[in-house]
């Protein structure tokens, strides 16, 4: 009897778990929880990835449904051609760095003021930051486009560099509040020990405050460099024709690839664009994004969990 009581106490520990412990179930449910949410992302990707190699009889055969019969790499050459990769990735890269650098850095200045400076309205021009994260670009572009057509900084990348610089730059007020949070957690005994030593207001803040947020930099940059290179909106009003990103390209691609590689007389489908063609050209778009993932992707991680931006 006491044999079988044990036994049964052990089987039940194994199961369900006790005393702080998981049990075997608990782990079954989550790692087929977590094994379900990875598939979710990860399945469009990899039928990205998986149709963008398939010839036009592997798409047309319906054997052929995740391996390719060959290694069909024509499908990335006709895409880099109708992109214009190389020249338009730079200009991608251009539009998108340099203004995620400028926001970055302009954000820590104005969330470092707000949060160890006190002066009147503060707490009323930190509400009205905050408040541009909430209105929709889309009530802002006329009024912007007549300041920018007045300013002369149309058609160039000055339309992103010039709001970036002044804290208006695309979700700026979210990047302030990171910076805000990030400030306010310093030890006022750190900066008074400072400015016992005859530091003033910027060597505290490149000295002490900027080492001490580091954290909140890479999330920032790495978050601004995301919403900079996918934005097709405002670009497309800004920039005009003088300038294009992979994303602007991406969105004409099909009537690019129509005028580079019209259709034959005689009905040749070879020249006609397909779903391997397309999804090459979406995969070329995203590869940089996913390159800077992987590169930085530890210092990502280690970046939100210690600036708290999950908001524990």
């Amino acid at each position: 009897m006491e044999k079988h009581a044990y036994d049964s106490s052990k089987m039940k520990r194994f199961f369900l778990g006790m005393n702080g412990t998981d049990g075997l179930l608990l782990k079954i449910v989550i790692y087929a929880l977590l094994i379900s949410i990875g598939f979710v992302f990860l399945y469009p990707l990899l039928y990205m990835i998986a149709t963008s190699f398939k010839s036009l009889d592997d798409l047309l055969n319906s054997m052929v449904n995740w391996i390719p019969s060959q290694l069909y790499t024509e499908n990335y050459t006709r895409a880099l051609e109708v992109l214009h990769y190389g020249p338009v990735l730079l200009q991608t890269l251009l539009v998108t760095v340099l203004p995620s650098i400028i926001q970055t850095m302009m954000a820590a200045v104005v969330g470092y003021g707000f949060a160890r400076f006190k002066f009147w309205g503060r707490n009323v021009l930190l509400l009205l930051v905050l408040a541009t994260f909430v209105i929709p670009p889309q009530v802002m572009v006329i009024p912007r486009y007549i300041l920018f057509n007045n300013l002369n900084i149309l058609d160039s990348i000055s339309a992103y560099l010039y709001p970036a610089f002044f804290g208006q730059g695309i979700n700026s007020a979210i990047f302030i509040l990171i910076f805000y949070q990030t400030f306010r957690q310093i030890p006022d005994a750190l900066e008074e020990a400072a400015q016992l030593d005859g530091a003033g207001h910027l060597k505290i803040f490149y000295k002490i405050a900027i080492p001490m947020a580091s954290a909140a930099f890479i999330i920032s940059f790495l978050f601004s460099l995301v919403w900079y290179w996918n934005e097709t909106y405002l670009a497309s009003i800004y920039f005009g024709e003088s300038l294009t990103t992979l994303p602007l390209q991406l969105q004409k691609f099909t009537a690019t690839y129509q005028t580079m590689f019209p259709a034959q007389a005689g009905g040749e489908s070879g020249t006609n664009i397909n779903e391997g063609i397309e999804l090459a050209g979406t995969l070329l778009t995203i590869l940089p994004l996913l390159l800077i993932y992987f590169i930085a992707q530890r210092w990502f991680v280690e970046s939100i969990d210690r600036s708290g931006i999950t908001g524990e």
